[in-house]
Order: structure tokens, then sequence, then C-alpha cells
């Protein structure tokens, strides 16, 4: 039982392999370039071989999420959010936040970007963020509660 499936080896882009083995693209990348995972480049891109793939995890991936690789199995998100009527001190502590945790995303080489500014005589805070589905929901719950008002005193 032979097909053009079975016959031609499958070649993993190098966004694929990096979600398949959870590592950022440039990790992937170094290890290609240094000779540690076996490559095939095409054009300006590399290529992986599936056989390359397992010889260099030492394990079948068999049972690896198709939904992974398939085009597009990656999502990422690009909002411009603007936040009316917001003080100074409030518009700098959302910063700070957003800021602070983009740092934290980026050490474990998680891609994300962040830029905020400030408008004094509008009183509005405009937040520019390209990262991917689950950390957009997270910096805009983390937007959210900064702007939610704390519940008022119960009266007895």
């Amino acid at each position: 039982m032979s097909s053009a499936a079975t016959l031609s080896p499958t070649l993993l882009s190098v966004e694929q392999v990096a979600a398949i083995l959870t590592l950022n693209v440039r990790t992937v990348r170094n290890y290609v370039r240094s000779g540690a995972l076996k490559a095939t480049r095409i054009g300006k891109q590399y290529r992986i071989g599936l056989a390359d793939l397992e010889a260099f995890t030492g394990r079948p991936l068999e049972s690896h999420d198709e939904r992974v690789l398939s085009p597009g199995g990656r999502i990422e998100v690009s909002s411009v959010i603007n936040v009316e009527r917001v003080t100074p001190a409030l518009a700098s502590r959302i910063t700070n936040m957003l800021t602070a945790t983009a740092n934290v995303l980026r050490s474990i080489e998680q891609p994300v970007a962040v830029a905020t500014t400030y408008d004094v005589q509008l009183e509005r805070l405009r937040v520019l963020l390209a990262a991917d589905l689950k950390s957009t929901r997270d910096f805009l719950s983390m937007i959210n509660a900064a702007l939610e008002e704390p519940a008022a005193p119960a009266s007895i």
C-alpha cells in the first residue's frame, strides 16, 4: 500500500517544530544552525523532516497534535486598547503592570510586545499589544481588573 503521502517525508517548518517541542522559534533555529537538528533549506526557510525531528528528540512523534502542525496553527493577536477618562496615576499603574508582565513572558521566550502612551489632555491611555491568544486574554483581564472600582463597604 503506497501513496504519495507515504513516499514523501513530512517536512515541518521551524515554527511547527517550535510548537511541537514548546520552544521558542529562535531556539529551534539555533539547533538547526549548530547542526544539532538536521534541516533542509528551501529558499530562505528551513524545513525539518519528521524522521530528523524524531532522531533529535529520541522519541517517535506519532501522537503529535495535528492542529499544531496545520498552517495557521499559531494565533497572534494585535490589539489597540483605548482607555478613556483615566487619571495619570492609574495610567502609570496599568503601564507598569503590563510592562512587567511582558518582561516576564519574554524572559520565558514567549513572544509579546506592549507599548503604551498617555494623552494628558484627553485623559486617554492607549495600549498597543501583540501576543498569542491566551496572553492577550490575560492582558485584557489585568486591564479590566485595574479599572474595576473597589466594592463599596457594606453598611451595618
